[in-house]
Order: structure tokens, then C-alpha cells, then sequence
């Protein structure tokens, strides 16, 4: 039998933190076993479904590298389907028709509330009875299905062990509403069935559906999958997370300077784990992932971990790859990398510094884009009348090398110094500034090499050309 997993959002918000983990975990079990990942979109909440949501959700499993194999499947286009079964049930005796109305169920849940008892439907309900009694062909109706009285329902669940429900505590759940629309917990069960679905990953918010789900299974005579229901992810703080934890749209990651594998890595270890080990390749996951590792505690998101990683994944994946996402933030900042050197040769000098693409973005630009003014405070301390006899020594060199190379400069700022006494830093640091317009970069010579020698040489001139007027003003 072939495993198949699935994701099934609704598209009523963007795919965020939570929904992205059961996703990938999803994925990772039905990579790991050679099986196939189905993506479905549950979009019978007709009322609060948007198209945007759809596109978020979409989009964000692209960007994540989440490929599925079969889908995107709608619930909206299968509703044919739904109601085929639904009659099938009904011919049954599976399921029946209510015409009790919502005024009067709101009545008696608010008396057994009253009276202390736990609020559910009953059929047996004296009113209730009535009311469908006193109903005629043209009176509204909804379609209940038909709960067993008597027994439990029982399964293990990967996560949670076994998980035993009396159905005495289950009620007849409506499976067609009253506009002829199909409910969530009749589809979920239908699509699994129909898609072939054999293990069933997703919030432990939905253990409450699960014993109606394998009620419902049972009664059309389908295969019941294996359920894994993860643990929450709270907030650093320990309080459910929220926008401020980082609950928000995963494409808000993208934007705020995240690689898709550093994200992977680190929601990965956000409720399962192997030995102690952190830093895991997506080859690593899919080999070592199991359901059955998957911890039942609740995980705390930190985004300083988060931070971490992706300072590691910037640092060390191969810098093609680090190109790859960082050329959509070089392109929101307006900095044109095709006016200099290779993104890649830029990556391997400045990705060290950097804890996102942005800042490695804004690093960049002085690669590929002149400056006209110099950082204030960097200017003032090492763009001063004592610096400019360095500077047009070097500039002479520079202009007379022939050979553009890291160790070629590294010699001229060496040469410079002997020639006139002074410490490296006296002239590594106007230099620094004169060509990267700031008062921090990576090794100076090799920052130099890489922006090319015509411009170099023009910002060692504007530099001088800065402490000339300085020296005007003094």
C-alpha cells in the first residue's frame, strides 16, 4: 500500500507557523516512506474563503519547497460528490433529516447549561421531537448524521497513544446544512477516503473531530487512516502564539530576510527530534523523520533560535542557493547585481556578518552602487586632513597595478604602510571608508578586489576630494 499524506488548509488566512509545521511534517513522512503528498484546500467556508488566502497559501508552500503530488484539490468542486453519499446515507438509515430550528437548540443548550449538564444535540429531546413532528415538506432542514448510542471509538494515535471516546458522549452531527452545503467533518472524511489517504497529520485542536470522523468512516465502509495530532506552538512566554511571537504569514518570514531552509530547520525541531542534533539538511529530515518521534508537549517559538539559524544557513549553504533568495531582496532595494560582481562572490565575503538576506541586501550595495556621501561618524574619524597623503599613495598604486587580484591590494595597502611609517589601521581604515562609504566591511583588499578597479579608484578621489573641502572649511 502506498503511503499518501495530505495538507488540507483552509483558506480563510494565510498559511502561518502552525499550518506551514503540519505541512512539513506531512511532507517529510510521506518523503521518508516513498510515498506521495496531496495538497487539498477546504474551502467550505463559503463566507470567510478568499482567493487571496488561496494564493498566500500557495505561494508559501512553493517558496518552502513543499511540492505535492497530486492537488490542489477543492472542496467547493466537490460537492456532488458529498451530497451523492450524504443521500446514500440517508437511504441507509445513516443519517436523517432535522427540522428543529436554531432558536430552539440555542434554548435547550442554554437549559442543560443551566441545569449543569454538558450542552449536545438530543434526538430524543422532547422538543426536539415535536419540532420535527410539527414540521411539513417545505420546513427547513439540515442532515444529521446518525452517531452509534452504544460502544467507544478507539484509536492510536501517533502521538497521543490510544485515545478511546465513548460514543454516548458523541452527538448526531449535522453533515448538510440547511442551504444544501455540506459541513467540514463529512468532506475531511470523503476526500480522505476518495484521495487515498493513509496517515492524517494536523493540530491536536482537531482530537475533538477525530472519533466522529472514524464514526463516519465506518458507516460508508472506507479505510480509517492513522492519525498523528501535534502539540500547540506557544510563544516564548509560554502563552499561545500570536503576531508578536512570530504567528504570521510564513511569506512575512521571506520578507523579513529568512531562507526556506533555515525556516524548515527550525520548525522542524519545533516538536520532533533525533538525539541532540540541530542543524539538519532537507535530506537529513525525509531520512531520520518519524511520527512516532513526534514529542506530545507543546514547543515554544524563539526567534532568536530561528535568527541563529539562519546566520548558519547564510554562512554555509552553498552560496548559489543563498543567490537565489537573496536576488528578490536586491531587487526590492533597487540594487542592480548585474552592475558588478557575482551575487555568489559577494555572498562568500559578506554572508559571515549577516543574520538575514536583508542586511546582507544592504551590505551588498556598495558592490554594485556608487555613493555620494560617506557614513557621518566614519568620515569624521578617519576622512581627515592626517589621512590624505595614505590615500593618494595607494591611489597611485592602485592605479599602476596591472594585476586585479585580493593579493596584489593586500600589498599595496602593505607597501603604503612601510613606505610611510604607519600602522595598518592608518591606512586600511581611510581606505575602507573611501571605498565602501562605511566604517565596517569585510578584509579591505578583498572588498576592493571584488568592486573593480575603476571604481575604486573614483571613491579613493571623491574620498580626497572630501578631506580637500574639509580641509577648506577648517
Amino acid at each position: 500500500m502506498t503511503v499518501k499524506t495530505r495538507f488540507a488548509p483552509s483558506p480563510t488566512g494565510f498559511l502561518h507557523v502552525g499550518g506551514a509545521r503540519t505541512a512539513l511534517y506531512s511532507w517529510l513522512f510521506a518523503k521518508h516512506m516513498g510515498g506521495e503528498f496531496v495538497l487539498r484546500i477546504e474551502d467550505t467556508d463559503l463566507e470567510r474563503s478568499t482567493q487571496e488566502a488561496i494564493d498566500a497559501i500557495l505561494e508559501g508552500m512553493e517558496w518552502l519547497g513543499l511540492d505535492w503530488d497530486e492537488g490542489p484539490y477543492y472542496q467547493t468542486k466537490r460537492f456532488d460528490r458529498y451530497n451523492q453519499l450524504i443521500d446514500q446515507l440517508l437511504a441507509e438509515d445513516k443519517a436523517y433529516k432535522c427540522y428543529c430550528p436554531k432558536e430552539l437548540l440555542d434554548e435547550i443548550r442554554e437549559e442543560q447549561m443551566a441545569a449543569g449538564l454538558k450542552p449536545r444535540y438530543d434526538a430524543n429531546h422532547p422538543k426536539i421531537v415535536a419540532a420535527n413532528a410539527a414540521a411539513t415538506e417545505a420546513s427547513p432542514f439540515v442532515i444529521r448524521f446518525r452517531n452509534p448510542k452504544e460502544g467507544t471509538v478507539v484509536f492510536d494515535d501517533h502521538v497521543r497513544g490510544r485515545i478511546e471516546i465513548a460514543n454516548s458522549e458523541l452527538d448526531d452531527l449535522i453533515i448538510r446544512r440547511t442551504d444544501g452545503s455540506p459541513t467540514y467533518n463529512f468532506c475531511v472524511v470523503v476526500d480522505d477516503w476518495d484521495m487515498g489517504i493513509t496517515q492524517v497529520v494536523r493540530g491536536e485542536d482537531h482530537i475533538n473531530n477525530t472519533p466522529r470522523q472514524i464514526n463516519i468512516y465506518q458507516a460508508l465502509g472506507a479505510p480509517v487512516p492513522e492519525f498523528a495530532h501535534c502539540a500547540m506552538i506557544l510563544g516564548d512566554d509560554g502563552a499561545k502564539l500570536s503576531k508578536r511571537h512570530g504567528a504570521v504569514s510564513v511569506m512575512q518570514y521571506r520578507d523579513e530576510g529568512y531562507l526556506p531552509q533555515a525556516l524548515l530547520n527550525y520548525l522542524v525541531r519545533l516538536g520532533w527530534s533525533h538525539g541532540d542534533q540541530e542543524i539538519f539538511s532537507l535530506e537529513e529530515m525525509i531520512k531520520l523523520f518519524s511520527l512516532d518521534s513526534i514529542s506530545k508537549s507543546a514547543s515554544a517559538f524563539n526567534t532568536d533560535k530561528l535568527l541563529w539559524l539562519n546566520n548558519h544557513y547564510i554562512k554555509t549553504a552553498e552560496p548559489e542557493y543563498v543567490a537565489k533568495y537573496l536576488q528578490w531582496h536586491l531587487d526590492q532595494k533597487e540594487i542592480d547585481s548585474s552592475q558588478g560582481p557575482a551575487v555568489t562572490d559577494v555572498i562568500k565575503l559578506v554572508g559571515e556578518r549577516c543574520n538575514t538576506l536583508i542586511e546582507l541586501a544592504e551590505q551588498s550595495r556598495y558592490f554594485y552602487q556608487d555613493f555620494s556621501e560617506f557614513e557621518a561618524g566614519a568620515a569624521k574619524k578617519h576622512l581627515r586632513p592626517v589621512a590624505k597623503e595614505a590615500l593618494e599613495l595607494a591611489l597611485a598604486k592602485v592605479e599602476a597595478l596591472e594585476e586585479w587580484t585580493t593579493e596584489n591590494l593586500h600589498n599595496v595597502i602593505k607597501e603604503t604602510c612601510e613606505e610611510l611609517e604607519l600602522g595598518m589601521g592608518k591606512v586600511g581604515m581611510p581606505l575602507r571608508v573611501s571605498v565602501t562609504g562605511q566604517g565596517q566591511s569585510p578584509s579591505v583588499d578583498a572588498v576592493m578586489q571584488l568592486i573593480g578597479k575603476e571604481r575604486v579608484a573614483a571613491r579613493i578621489k571623491m574620498a580626497l576630494a572630501f578631506i580637500a573641502e574639509r580641509e577648506a572649511n577648517s
